[in-house]
């Protein structure tokens, strides 16, 4: 099955920095190895009468194939930037570059087109949709615009079996979100990111809502399927376990860089892929 698997999932070309994406949606990488730059971003929202910098002058790159944790206490940024690299917020000045993308510079359509097949999202609350079925919430994100992911119809139901059968989900398939665990809705919401095969997932603190032995088994799980798929995978967070198992870690405070470390270099992370 996992052989099968690796032939329907679109892996990224590393030696021509190409995506290849469902249908025939191309992201190109800018002939290099990461999947987001940001340069001297600033975000700015206007609370009232006052002016709150959310981000200031932040830049930073993330590689293809990266494990990486964005950490920081509550109101340092974290969360805004991970909704700039999702394309579902804008900078308010310098260049946020997605999949090669300048995000500045797509219009709505292809902003959204962006969003949707080439990021995927991790929710802390899960956002399962409560009237469908585990097999159902994990399809749903690939119907939305009418898309096949790329993939006859056989093959995508095989996709999307595998994705169950992966978070180890594949015996409560028609099962409803009520009937499963916090931990289990997780792994649903997991699924459901890689769905649409996408060269990065991002997770707002998907485990804030887990006790800690639940936690550590869905980071266990991320980590495989970083590694199985070559996904990137980019959280926001404060918990210490992830960015203890992260390979490139960025902390932010008061909206500003205070550390950017890797602790695999490029090379290894492009090696994962």
């Amino acid at each position: 099955m996992a052989k099968k698997t690796h032939r329907v999932y679109a892996q990224p070309d590393s030696e021509n920095g190409v995506f290849l994406k469902a249908g025939s949606e191309e992201f190109v990488d800018s002939q290099n190895q990461y999947v987001v730059r940001l340069e001297n971003v600033q975000k700015k929202y206007a609370l009232g009468k006052t002016e709150v910098h959310a981000l200031q002058g932040v830049s930073f790159d993330i590689a293809k194939g990266e494990f990486i944790s964005i950490a920081g206490p509550s109101g340092s940024g974290k969360t805004t930037a991970l909704n700039l690299i999702g394309c579902v917020d804008t900078a308010s000045s310098g260049i946020v570059t997605v999949l090669g993308q300048r995000t500045d510079t797509l219009g709505d359509e292809k902003l959204t087109a962006l969003r949707h097949k080439g990021v995927g999202f991790i929710f802390q609350t899960f956002n399962l949709i409560p009237v469908l079925n585990i097999r159902e919430n994990v399809e749903l994100p690939s119907l939305l615009d009418g898309s096949d992911v790329g993939l006859s119809a056989k093959e995508k139901e095989e996709w999307v079996d595998h994705l169950i059968e992966s978070v180890g989900l594949a015996d409560r398939m028609r099962h409803k979100p009520a009937e499963l665990s916090g931990g289990q809705r997780q792994r649903v919401a997991i699924a459901r990111a890689l769905v649409m095969r996408p060269p990065i997932v991002l997770a707002d603190e998907p485990t804030a809502n887990l006790d800690s032995a639940t936690g550590e088994s869905i980071l266990e799980l991320m980590r495989n399927m970083n590694r199985e798929f070559g996904t990137t995978f980019i959280f926001s967070t404060h918990d210490p376990g992830i960015v203890a198992i992260a390979d490139h870690v960025i902390r932010l405070k008061d909206g500003k860089v205070i550390e950017n470390a890797r602790t695999a270099n490029l090379a290894d992370a492009k090696a994962r892929l």
